[in-house]
């Protein structure tokens, strides 16, 4: 077995894969398990959902039904991921639900919600949802829950919106058309009513 040295100064000008490898066979060594891998900046990654841009999301997609189901679809009650504070949803019933026909419509959809995220997260790599291979769509927990409340108040908005409308308000019968040449009692003439402007003209 042959063994190299190296000193500081030959650790820290070489390349990366070579750092990379020593840190892992140091921690190796150690017990410690190797090094975590560092990630790119520019590597998209799952990042939570606050209700303010979860709103803002809404807002953007409510024109477009498909991606707004697809939306909503991940407020749901899905699989907890011990551990990890994710939210996993089976992709089989996120097109049912979003009467979808397939995977290809549903990732199109998702695509959209995501660029929508991105804007509103201020970070053009940001991902709101992954595609887990086993067929599962993941979420951050602190996402679903975002996207629950603004189900939630769409939800208020409509019932108050219908509480509205089907309220007893009292609507005033209309007189019906006579061609008999008499008036209904409650018409009204130069701020008299006609009866009274009748009674007036009959009287001594």
């Amino acid at each position: 077995m042959v063994g190299i040295t190296l000193n500081p100064e030959q650790i820290r000008t070489a390349p990366p894969e070579v750092r990379q490898w020593l840190e892992n066979e140091i921690a190796h060594s150690l017990g410690i398990g190797a090094a975590p891998q560092p990630v790119p900046l520019d590597t998209p990654h799952l990042a939570a959902c606050s209700q303010q841009e979860a709103q803002a999301i809404y807002a953007s997609i409510r024109g477009m039904l498909p991606v707004v189901s697809v939306f909503l679809e991940l407020g749901r009650k899905g699989t907890s991921i011990a551990g990890q504070s994710l939210e996993a949803f089976r992709l089989s019933d996120m097109l049912h639900n979003a009467r979808l026909p397939d995977e290809r419509h549903l990732a199109a959809c998702l695509e959209v919600i995501d660029h929508a995220f991105r804007l509103a997260h201020k970070d053009d790599h940001a991902v709101l949802s992954v595609i887990d291979p086993r067929g599962y769509c993941i979420v951050a927990e602190g996402t679903r829950r975002s996207i629950l409340g603004v189900w939630m108040q769409e939800m208020a908005a409509q019932q108050f919106l219908d509480g509205a409308m089907s309220s007893d308000v009292p609507i005033p019968q209309e007189e019906s058309f006579s061609t008999s040449g008499t008036l209904p009692p409650r018409s009204i003439h130069l701020g008299q009513s006609f009866s009274e402007s009748a009674a007036a003209t009959d009287g001594p």
